[in-house]
């Protein structure tokens, strides 16, 4: 089964060796995605519902670089650093998802940078209705 590296224009250079996302047999893998700026430097520090919002903004344009919409997503892994942001989190989250919600799970965890609050890996169906 050959795949496609899915690589948005305004993309940030990964800080390890990954792809944005990866594209096999009409799915769409989102690798972990955190709120980095173009320099891979942590945005909106202490703000947990604005770094939601730019990790989902980050995740739906490696989504639509596939050819799908954010109602293609499937399922979503959820990293977060403080089980106090959960409900900042779920409301942005819940605005990136109005219609049936993709199946997800959510841990409380370190992540790679001590000043990202999220990180959310994605999977989407693009290529069947």
């Amino acid at each position: 089964m050959p795949k496609t590296v899915v690589v948005p224009l305004d993309s940030t250079p990964p800080i390890a060796p990954f792809s944005p996302g990866t594209l096999a047999d009409g799915i769409v893998y989102v690798s972990g995605t955190l709120p980095f700026d173009g320099q891979n430097n942590v945005v909106h520090v202490g703000d947990a519902a604005a770094q939601t919002a730019h990790v989902l903004t980050s995740i739906k344009s490696v989504i639509e670089t596939a050819g799908g919409t954010m109602s293609d997503v499937t399922f979503n892994s959820i990293f977060i650093r403080d089980w106090a942001d959960y409900a900042a989190i779920n409301k942005v989250y819940a605005a990136y998802f109005p219609g049936d919600k993709p199946a997800r799970f959510c841990i409380q965890c370190g992540l790679v940078k001590p000043d990202a609050l999220v990180e959310i890996a994605s999977i989407a169906h693009v290529g069947k209705k």
